[in-house]
C-alpha cells in the first residue's frame, strides 16, 4: 500500500528562547516491511548545522544545531512510503516447541541483551498480566504476543495524551487506561517478563477513517526466532501489517521519541501543536 504522510510539529514559546541541539526521528524506517519512496524535512528557524545519520539502534535521525533566539520551532515532514507486509504471520518459528518463559541461545541472548529483563524484574501486576497471557496462549511463543495485544486492548481504556513521557506499565494497569505509548510500554514489559526480547516503536497508523484525525502512534515489537522483529499494536489488539509506518524503535521510549530537545530561557512556557495527515494511493 502506498501511503503519503504530512506531519507538522509546532512549538510556541512565551518569550524568545535559545534552542539546544535537537534530535529528530521522523524519517520512516526502511526495512523488509517498508520502502521509502520520498522524504522531505523542513525546520523553521533553519538550523545553523544539521546532519543525518544512524543512531546506535539503527534509526535514521537528524541532528540540528541552532543559533540565536526564537519564539517558535516548526518541524514539518512529507513522506511517501510503500508498505509491503499484507500477512504479518508469514514466517516459521524456530524451536516452536520451546515454551515460555523463553530462553534464547547464548549468541542471541547477548545480542538482544538491552531488550530483555530478568524474569522477576517487572512489577508484580505486570508479571501477573504476562502470566495470564502465557496461560491463555498455552505458553506458545508464537501465540503469546497476539494474545497479549488483544488482552491489553480489551481490558484497558485508550486515551489521547499529546504531551509527556510514557508512564510506567504498573501505573497504566492501576489507572486502567493509557495513551498508545503507555499501552506499548505495558506490552513490551510483559513480553520481557516472559523472557522475550521486546522494544518500543514510534510511528503512524493509517486508519482510513476521515472522521478521526491521524496522529503519531506507538506499539511494540517482539523478537521471535525465525520471524525476527514482529510488531503488535496493543491499542488495537492486532499484529502490525501494511497500515503501520515505523519511524524509530528502541529499548526505551525516550530513544524513539519523534523529537528530542530542550531550550534555554527563564520563566518560559510553551505550547505544542501537531498535525498529521495520512492518505492512501499513488
Amino acid at each position: 500500500m502506498r501511503l503519503t504522510v504530512h506531519h507538522r510539529t509546532s512549538y510556541r514559546y512565551s518569550r524568545p528562547v535559545g534552542l539546544e541541539p535537537h534530535v529528530i526521528r521522523l524519517h520512516p524506517r526502511t526495512d523488509a516491511s517498508i520502502r521509502v519512496v520520498d522524504y522531505d524535512l523542513s525546520i523553521d528557524p533553519a538550523p545553523q548545522i544539521h546532519s543525518d545519520n544512524l543512531d546506535p539502534e539503527g534509526n535514521v535521525i537528524t541532528h540540528a544545531w541552532f543559533e540565536g533566539e526564537t519564539d517558535h520551532l516548526t518541524i514539518e515532514t512529507r513522506a511517501i512510503v510503500d508498505t509491503l507486509v499484507t500477512d504479518p504471520f508469514r514466517y516459521l518459528i524456530a524451536e516452536p516447541d520451546r515454551a515460555l518463559p523463553y530462553a534464547y541461545a547464548p549468541d542471541f541472548a547477548k545480542r538482544l541483551e538491552q531488550y530483555r529483563l530478568p524474569p522477576d524484574a517487572a512489577p508484580f501486576s505486570v508479571r501477573e498480566l504476562a502470566l495470564e497471557a502465557a496461560h491463555e496462549s498455552k505458553r506458545n511463543q508464537a501465540m503469546y504476543a497476539r494474545v497479549l495485544a488483544m488482552m491489553i486492548q480489551q481490558r484497558l481504556g485508550f486515551i489521547g495524551r499529546d504531551d509527556g513521557a510514557a508512564q510506567p506499565a504498573e501505573v497504566t494497569l492501576e489507572k486502567g487506561e493509557g495513551a498508545c505509548r503507555d499501552l506499548a510500554v505495558l506490552f513490551v514489559d510483559c513480553c520481557r517478563s516472559m523472557g522475550l526480547a521486546a522494544r518500543f516503536v514510534s510511528g503512524y497508523c493509517y486508519t482510513g477513517d476521515k472522521e478521526r484525525p491521524a496522529d503519531l502512534h506507538a506499539w511494540g515489537e517482539v523478537f521471535l526466532r525465525g520471524g525476527g522483529w514482529r510488531g503488535y499494536d496493543p491499542s488495537q489488539g492486532l499484529a502490525v501489517a501494511d497500515r503501520h509506518i515505523a519511524l524509530a524503535a528502541a529499548a526505551e521510549p525516550a530513544a524513539a521519541a519523534p523529537v528530542t530537545g530542550t531550550y534555554r530561557g527563564d520563566d518560559v512556557t510553551h505550547e505544542l501543536e501537531t498535525e498529521v495527515d495520512i492518505t492512501a494511493g499513488a
